[in-house]
């Protein structure tokens, strides 16, 4: 089999295409899975996956505009200020405006946020190491770089 047909199992539009070859059946399987395990955890402590995700990019970033975190969530920027301004109305998270442009919105955790953050992270930690249990870090690592290089090529297409 030359390489090119070995390629050609992947690609839709193939007489030679398999389902289970298909990168983004994988893609979406594990995506369903997740997501599931995660709303059963987050449940247990009033959360949702939105919300989490953004406590978890402020975790990292202290504050961000709303806009940043909509970019980072790979959220659309409406819905993403509408839970922002509901996790606001929860104390989960702060909202100032920026001084150095007033049309801005910068977003921080609350000591209630980072609360909440520490509720859910052990059963999160849970989750990943049983997830990617069996594969080493260097897997892990390419894992990353190669979902990293999908990510990349599908965003170009949107720009």
């Amino acid at each position: 089999m030359t390489s090119k047909r070995k390629v050609d199992m992947y690609d839709p539009l193939s007489e030679n295409f398999k389902r289970r070859e298909f990168p983004f059946y994988w893609i979406a399987q594990i995506n369903a899975l997740y997501s599931q395990e995660m709303e059963r955890l987050l449940k247990r402590v009033d959360m949702d996956v939105p919300r989490w995700r953004i406590i978890m990019i402020l975790k990292e970033h202290s504050e961000l505009s709303i806009s940043d975190i909509a970019s980072q969530a790979v959220a659309k920027l409406p819905t993403t200020t509408k839970i922002v301004y509901r996790m606001r109305d929860e104390g989960l998270v702060n909202l100032v405006t920026s001084s150095e442009d007033g049309r801005v919105t910068l977003v921080s955790l609350t000591d209630k946020g980072v609360e909440s953050l520490e509720l859910i992270r052990g059963s999160v930690s849970k989750l990943f190491r049983s997830s990617f249990q069996g594969l080493s870090s260097a897997e892990v690592h390419r894992t990353n770089v190669l979902l990293s290089k999908l990510f990349d090529n599908l965003k170009a297409l949107s720009d």
